[in-house]
């Protein structure tokens, strides 16, 4: 390759690349936008909304970071940092962006496989919760997040199914009162099994009080749905199950488990990237990071999405994954939990009324202060885990769908199979491998039903309509063969159809093949280098090979690949003969008729021109 070709391919690699990131370029700061657009009226609305939030996020985070087997403060402030700093960048007016259920839970199954100490856990996370940021960062630039618009809902319903499965048996143990007694388990039966052997140990004071806490949620969540069910359920059972336990003795409720208190010191920030060797350290939390990545890139999507449906908004998810990228960043250096688009939040901040990211500040800054009131004041002792495992058993429980269960089972075997296989699979194994095992199967199974294009012999009828040929009947031109393709030719789909049009050319009657490719789209490589060992199989036998129908798109593709002078290979261009038939719109069944023309030329034959049918309504 000469010099000067090189430099027209690094051009041509370099104008490619400006393209793709200008088109649709980040926002550095889209909050603007939102605030250009305020009035009294919203800005009263976004008060209200961020303040309806905060009563939800303050419990939310304590009973997130007890799932991630985290001090409860971590949730509390990394809900703050991602709501202080999520609404600069986001296109999404609504979402609420936080800890959620699910990176939580893969959070906590990490690191109960991983064999890293307990105590080196807090110095660890700082580092993988940035290792998240900035593959979020690094993904919205390069678009990753229009990619996750491919992964199968059933991938998504099978593993929040399985993920709530864990998380009743995982708190399980603190309504029951026997966590101390527990031999640590990193998989589901393993942690069934322990509590099982463990259950004659219960004590009575936590089963009421988890009971009471669970009753108590749901006749709040029924009876006032307005009403922040979570947090009143905390304040009520926290309140009685001290003054039980500070008046009367006897009951035994002051020998329950509590909470240890929020110190003050606690809120100050930290190094993520304080550790002893840092490489050595971030390895074994890359595939971890990329796990909880995707995952919250996908919350984070699904939730904007629907969001902007209800409300008419249009959202930008490349923009929303930036903002997630830089509130995990943020988030490393204060409550270090992984932050992702939260279903409850997010769907509370919008029925509040929310008019733009004014409600997300307005909670972070309660937040702010309801933090610094309970390390003030000692609050958070007061709370017993028995109460907040319940509640999140709560939460858990309604994060069962059974309704979106039911349809994946039902719609298609394909949907069936990736739920079950992927909710399996959280159960059974660490769920930064589970989710990845969904998504890979879900793949498969696409690529496997993709990659069968359709392919019909076509004929002409006595009165010149394209129809499909009987193969019972013999051809009324046996010498052609008219072949219609349809699909996607990329490479899951270029061996079926060289292998298919190949059998057809064995035909020793076959002398021409019009390949009629309307309908075919997403050529590649593969395909074709298929279409060429085709071709060049056909010439072999003496037989060959027209295409009609051809779109532009099909032709820059076989231009670029430098194929189209192989097509049209024995061509004599001076008088016009060619061996390509573009698509005409205005009449989709031209070119074949030319085609066909152009086949009985090359065979020498003089019948009459064939006439042609054309219906516009089934163009």
């Amino acid at each position: 390759m000469g010099m000067n070709a090189i430099q027209s391919y690094l051009l041509l690699v370099w104008k490619g690349m400006r393209r793709f990131f200008e088109e649709k370029p980040l926002d550095p700061l889209m909050i603007r936008h939102s605030l250009k657009e305020m009035t009294p009226a919203s800005a009263r609305a976004d008060v209200q909304a961020g303040f309806n939030v905060f009563l939800l996020t303050i419990p939310q985070g304590m009973a997130y970071a007890a799932i991630a087997d985290m001090p409860i403060v971590a949730g509390i402030l990394s809900s703050i940092a991602a709501a202080l700093v999520a609404p600069l960048f986001s296109s999404s007016r609504f979402t609420s962006i936080g800890p959620t259920n699910a990176t939580s839970l893969m959070m906590f199954s990490f690191f109960a496989v991983s064999g890293i100490a307990p105590d080196q856990k807090l110095v660890v996370v700082p580092l993988l919760i940035l290792m998240v940021g900035i593959l979020c960062v690094i993904g919205a630039f390069f678009k990753f997040a229009e990619l996750l618009q491919f992964v199968s809902r059933s991938v998504l319903v099978g593993y929040i199914t399985g993920a709530a499965t864990l998380i009743i048996a995982n708190q399980f143990k603190h309504v029951l009162g026997i966590a101390e007694r527990l031999e640590p388990s990193s998989t589901f039966i393993g942690l069934v099994m322990e509590t099982c052997r463990k259950v004659p140990h219960t004590t009575w004071q936590t089963v009421a009080l988890g009971v009471a806490s669970i009753a108590l949620y749901f006749g709040l969540k029924n009876k006032f749905p307005k009403l922040p069910a979570f947090g009143m359920t905390l304040i009520i059972i926290s309140a009685m199950s001290y003054a039980l336990g500070a008046f009367m003795p006897a009951s035994g409720f002051a020998e329950i488990a509590w909470f240890n208190d929020i110190q003050l010191s606690s809120l100050a920030p930290s190094i993520p990237w304080q550790v002893d060797n840092i490489w050595e350290t971030a390895k074994p939390l890359i595939p971890v990071a990329l796990a909880l990545a995707f995952l919250a890139s996908l919350e984070n999507t699904v939730m904007s999405k629907s969001l902007a449906t209800q409300s008419g908004t249009q959202t930008d998810v490349n923009q929303d994954m930036l903002s997630l990228g830089i509130s995990n960043l943020t988030s490393s250096f204060f409550g270090s939990m992984p932050v992702s688009g939260s279903l409850t939040r997010s769907a509370l901040n919008f029925s509040s009324g929310a008019k733009s990211g004014l409600s997300s500040w307005i909670c972070g800054v309660f937040c702010l202060i309801g933090v610094f009131f309970l390390a003030q004041f000692g609050l958070v002792s007061k709370i017993p885990k028995a109460c907040l495992a319940a509640l999140v058993i709560s939460v858990a429980i309604s994060l069962i769908k059974w309704e979106n269960i039911r349809v994946c089972l039902q719609a298609t075997a394909d949907d069936a199979i990736v739920i079950i296989v992927t909710c399996l699979a959280t159960l059974l194994l660490p769920l930064h491998i589970a989710i990845f095992g969904g998504v890979i199967l879900s793949i498969i199974l696409f690529l496997k039903k993709a990659s069968k294009p359709v392919l019909v012999e076509y004929e002409f009828s006595d009165d010149g309509e394209l129809r499909a040929r009987d193969l019972k009947k013999e051809r009324p031109m046996p010498q052609i063969s008219i072949v219609h393709v349809e699909g996607a030719l990329y490479f899951g789909a270029a061996e079926l159809f060289r292998s298919q049009i190949q059998s057809v050319a064995q035909d020793p009657n076959i002398r021409a093949i019009v390949l009629r490719m309307k309908n075919a789209h997403h050529l590649d490589a593969t395909s074709v280098l298929a279409l060429t060992e085709l071709i060049k199989f056909a010439r072999q036998s003496d037989c060959h090979v027209l295409i009609s129908g051809m779109t532009k798109d099909v032709y820059k593709i076989l231009k670029r690949a430098g194929v189209v002078g192989t097509i049209q290979e024995g061509c004599n261009k001076s008088e016009g003969e060619t061996n390509i038939f573009m698509h005409l719109p205005s009449n989709p069944n031209i070119s074949t008729r030319d085609a066909l023309m152009r086949a009985q030329k090359l065979l020498g034959t003089e019948e009459a021109d064939i006439k042609i049918f054309f219906d516009p309504n089934k163009a």
